[in-house]
């Protein structure tokens, strides 16, 4: 075990109802804590504190068990328990001195401050909901400032036993005050530590929207939950960048929630892997929703959404209409990973395997699912916030994948994956960050072309100017990665929002490799943010491109992709396929000259482009919507959508309206489908048609940048 500085913590509450939104640690204690399993007796050390006396030893079961019993005193620095509780981890001691309490465990030590675990043998049914509300209200997670605070935070519950749950009691909608709700902030996360999500029995999870009066979820964003088992209510009230996933959800009463006015309103979401028990959902006030092998009760009412709705792979999904797209199967699929804690009572990570053609849920009642098995003390680097990006790429290097506790990681260099089935995984909406002193120009995380290397659950921030936020394979990477794909999910590139200088960006994520398989992106030029927008936000937050896929047979499942400044998708690469795209375009070019594509010969740049050299392509659920708020009233776009004319070159179920500002996108694919000038315009399908074929152009991608000297790349 190593030597961790942690902060002070105090039992009786997590930050005070005066702090700000950032949290301040008073103190630092030094802390560290042996595990003999041997003898299985436990030794404690740590550094003075308080003024006088001995030190008071009390052990709990857990962090906020209900009883803690007495152990011993010292004067000393050390103390060792030889007879502590069977399971190494459930021993929690609190060491008192005069007016200061510290407590000391196995699993803060392995983990960190920011994950927070909760264990119903030990605590009361109401222990963990109050924690998580009480941080919900005390470091703004439920309020503006909440979108661009750097706290991150991620609370895992261990699994039931003797028919216990964590389910307070409670009735009606989750947003009401009688329902007894967990209510989940900003950059939040929900795990349960169980095999199969109905090993940890939650009440009803609620996300309050901020906005207009608590009924506009356009801005609920970064957070997520998964493998738990929603007793009463799951009101997943959110847009952009939230991820619910292995879910058993017994009760539904709304999706949009009942809170505020009757406008209700959101703009987007992704859930998969998921069983609805009882009650069909209602997407109804959303805007798109993509959904992926979820189980729904049988019936045949609408379940909402206003544009555009993809239901893949789905057991009894919505009936095909102008806003709903069921696509049968999902034709290749590799679940993200997870933490649980194992029979031996040892923490692991569940791998999940690839699937073809995948209808319904990876898992069953009483299977946890295909896949493998990796310890988390043998084979995983646990990164705790102030990890450097020096000891992170030691930990890839030495053979062993990352875990990212919740935290804001500010990178010096990129994170390197340059070896095989390497996997990146993040709780709490993990921020991986290029550190202001531009002393990183390179990226955030750049990946070689390797195959099985999984990324997921980060979010890439810039707050200096680089040339992309992620990089898959190098450039002209052309290895076949069939039969070892790559898995990216759960991932948000966010350009702008929170910087005050002016950064230049040239692309958010660039796709080399082939195989790769992409679930759950949003990629994301900020149209606000916590420094002033206006005129300033054209020229201050710039970049180029969300995603450029250079590589073939990219499979993309529910992506986002908002606000570029050129074209938002570029898509290069053959056999490629993507099931649900949700656009708007940036909202603050100033004028038609300075936004206008194809050597100036087409207003506007196309939401998702693919080359004209390209011969084989499909995607299927694409909405682009026109909200020119910040130009000069003269800005239009000519084409949502530009492909070639093409007869493998197929575009289903494309959308195209206005919701704001006074300029239009004047055409849905290939000067055809009409204008949003008179309403919201939809094609059915496009391949080989009449339309006008783009000009042909040359893409310029981002040159190779040379990378810092203690990474060797391998080319």
């Amino acid at each position: 075990m190593f030597l961790t500085f942690v902060s002070v913590f105090m039992l009786s509450s997590f930050v005070s109802p005066n702090s700000s939104v950032e949290i301040k640690h008073e103190n630092k204690i030094e802390r560290k804590i042996i595990y003999n399993k041997k003898k299985h007796s436990i030794t404690l050390s740590w550094s003075a504190f308080g003024s006088s006396g001995n030190y008071i030893i009390s052990r709990g079961g857990s962090r906020l068990a209900s009883e803690f019993v007495s152990v011993g005193s010292t004067s000393k620095l050390t103390f060792t328990d030889n007879k502590p509780n069977t399971d190494k981890y459930e021993n929690y001691y609190k060491i008192t001195r005069n007016d200061t309490t510290i407590i000391i465990s196995l699993e803060n030590q392995i983990f960190g401050d920011n994950l927070y675990l909760y264990d119903r043998k030990y605590e009361k049914v109401e222990t963990a909901r109050n924690e998580i509300n009480s941080h919900f209200g005390a470091i703004g997670l439920g309020g503006a400032n909440g979108e661009w605070t750097t706290k991150r935070q991620a609370y895992y519950f261990k699994a039931n036993v003797d028919g216990q749950t964590y389910d307070v009691g409670g009735s009606g909608s989750a947003s009401s005050v009688e329902a007894n709700s967990i209510e989940l902030g900003f950059y939040s996360h929900i795990g349960g530590l169980g095999k199969v999500p109905s090993d940890v029995k939650l009440g009803s999870i609620f996300t309050r929207p901020h906005l207009s009066g608590g009924a506009n979820a356009t801005c609920t964003f970064w957070r997520s939950v998964e493998n738990v088992e929603v007793m009463r209510d799951f009101s997943w009230t959110v847009s952009q960048s939230t991820s619910a996933r292995r879910l058993l959800i017994d009760s539904t009463s709304k999706y949009i929630s009942d809170v505020g006015n009757t406008n209700f309103w959101g703009s987007g979401g992704f859930i998969a892997d998921t069983h609805y028990t009882s009650d069909r959902p209602n997407w109804g006030g959303q805007q798109q929703w993509y959904t992926r092998n979820t189980v729904f009760p049988s019936g045949s009412g609408a379940m909402g959404g206003s544009y555009n709705m993809v239901w893949q792979g789905c057991v009894n999904p919505p009936k095909a209409d102008d806003a709903n797209s069921p696509v049968s199967t999902t034709p290749i699929i590799r679940e993200k990973p997870f933490l649980f804690i194992d029979k031996d009572g040892e923490y692991k990570m569940f791998i999940p395997a690839w699937q073809k053609d995948r209808v319904g849920t990876s898992w069953t009642a009483t299977d946890m699912g295909k896949g493998n098995v990796q310890d988390l003390i043998i084979s995983w680097y646990v990164a705790k916030e102030g990890d450097t990006d020096v000891e992170i790429n030691a930990a890839l290097k030495s053979g062993k994948n990352i875990f990212f506790t919740p935290g804001h990681y500010s990178l010096n260099a990129p994170i390197q994956v340059n070896r095989k089935d390497a996997i990146l995984l993040g709780a709490g909406i993990a921020s991986v960050t290029l550190e202001p002193t531009e002393k990183n120009t390179w990226g955030c995380i750049y990946a070689d072309d390797k195959d099985g290397i999984i990324i997921a659950g980060l979010l890439m921030d810039s707050l200096n100017s680089t040339t992309y936020q992620v990089r898959i394979g190098n450039e002209g990477a052309n290895a076949d990665h069939a039969t070892g794909p790559i898995l990216l999910s759960d991932i948000t590139c966010r350009v702008g929002g929170v910087q005050s200088k002016n950064i230049q960006i040239q692309a958010s994520m660039q796709i080399n490799s082939n195989n790769v398989v992409g679930d759950h992106f949003w990629l994301w030029r900020a149209d606000h943010g916590s420094q002033k927008g206006g005129d300033a936000r054209w020229t201050r937050d710039r970049c180029k491109n969300g995603l450029i896929v250079a590589g073939d047979d990219v499979t993309l499942y529910g992506l986002f992709v908002e606000h570029y400044q050129e074209y938002e998708v570029i898509w290069m690469g053959e056999r490629g396929r993507t099931y649900f795209f949700q656009n708007e375009p940036p909202y603050d070019a100033p004028n038609q000259a300075s936004w206008s594509s194809q050597g100036g010969k087409v207003d506007g740049y196309a939401a998702f482009k693919v080359a004209n050299t390209v011969k084989e392509h499909q995607s299927i659920g694409m909405g682009s919507y026109a909200v020119f708020t910040g130009t000069d009233g003269n800005v239009n776009k000519k084409n949502g959508y530009e492909i070639p004319n093409s007869p493998n070159v197929k575009l289903e179920k494309m959308c195209i309206t206005r919701f704001a500002g006074p300029g239009n996108i004047q055409n849905v694919v290939n000067s055809t489908g009409g204008s949003t000038a008179t309403g919201a315009k939809r094609v059915t399908l496009y391949t080989n048609s009449e339309g006008i074929q783009p000009f042909d152009e040359e893409f310029i991608l981002p040159k190779g940048e040379s990378y810092p000297a203690y990474i060797s790349m391998e080319k």
